[in-house]
């Protein structure tokens, strides 16, 4: 029998030790077999939920340098959501590129895999991911993910990883991830988004998840994630879904109905997105032209 201790380790792993500054590669190989068995079993949709994720002097340099409001976010605003999104390199502090670029890297990618049981492809675009932020009264109702990258028509979207930044987070304050049922009767788990806390979960056409209660933190707090998506790319090309919110049991049907033409209106959006080929920062204008126009 060989030991275990001579059995070589993959290209990408001997890269990752020496990247432990970033990701702490060697705890999280260590508890794979451990964590894939958990994520399988994961209701309702596959699932982890992995405290102090990146190395503490990773994860407080992202808050210390995460931009304040100005250029390079895209404003998300509409009846479903009241968020911001900044996936523009450009307007990136270069500390927080590099932990990106770490999350992007064969060596993330190969711990993914192992947790998982996928095979994954990162998106360098960082179509829809990247910095989120919600202020005062944010939210994001109930919905389920587009499943196909809007440019690349044969990659289906797998995997979300949202890591918390919020140091000192309130609970009373809201702003907890609802993955809820199929069925969008039950929600099942909620988990509330404290800093250095990462949240994996299988996205499909079924994996409703959100915030959608507006957040009760005070003016000057606002809740930060960085999120990024992997894909999976097919042989045949993977019929696209767009984004699709649901309203929640009991809510009154003038709000499922607002969800529903507020969601439909989007879906136009995103068709000619894939066909035109734009960016959100076409949606960016658009929202906001809109938000000028009602508050007139």
């Amino acid at each position: 029998m060989v030991s275990a201790s001579l059995v070589a380790a993959s290209p990408a792993q001997e890269s990752a030790a020496s990247n432990d500054a970033i990701v702490p590669y060697s705890r999280w190989h260590g508890e794979a077999d451990r964590l894939r068995q958990r994520y399988t079993v994961g209701s309702p949709t596959p699932h982890l939920v992995l405290d102090d994720f990146l190395s503490p002097a990773a994860a407080e340099r992202i808050v210390a340098e995460f931009p304040g409001p100005g250029d390079g976010w895209t404003h998300y605003v509409h009846y479903n959501e009241r968020t911001l999104g900044m996936t523009d390199r450009r307007a990136l502090p270069t500390s927080i590129v590099e932990v990106i670029d770490e999350l992007n890297s064969e060596a993330f990618l190969d711990l993914l895999n192992r947790l998982t049981g996928l095979s994954l492809l990162a998106d360098s675009s960082l179509e829809g991911g990247g910095l989120h932020e919600s202020g005062r009264d944010g939210y994001v109702n109930l919905h389920a993910d587009f499943t196909v990258h809007p440019h690349r028509p044969a990659w289906r979207r797998d995997l979300n990883l949202l890591i918390y930044l919020n140091p000192a987070w309130d609970d009373a304050w809201g702003g907890a991830l609802q993955l809820w049922d199929p069925s969008v009767r039950e929600c099942v788990q909620s988990i509330a988004p404290r800093f250095n806390r990462a949240v994996l979960f299988h996205t499909h056409a079924q994996s409703f998840h959100g915030y959608p209660d507006p957040l009760r933190c005070p003016a000057d707090v606002s809740r930060k994630a960085l999120a990024l998506y992997y894909f999976s790319e097919e042989s045949t090309r993977p019929r696209p879904a767009s984004t699709r919110y649901r309203g929640r049991p009991g809510d009154p049907l003038w709000h499922r109905a607002l969800i529903r033409l507020d969601t439909i209106v989007l879906r136009g959006y995103d068709r000619a997105k894939r066909m035109f080929g734009f960016n959100d920062a076409v949606a960016d204008r658009l929202l906001r032209a809109v938000a000028r126009f009602r508050d007139r």
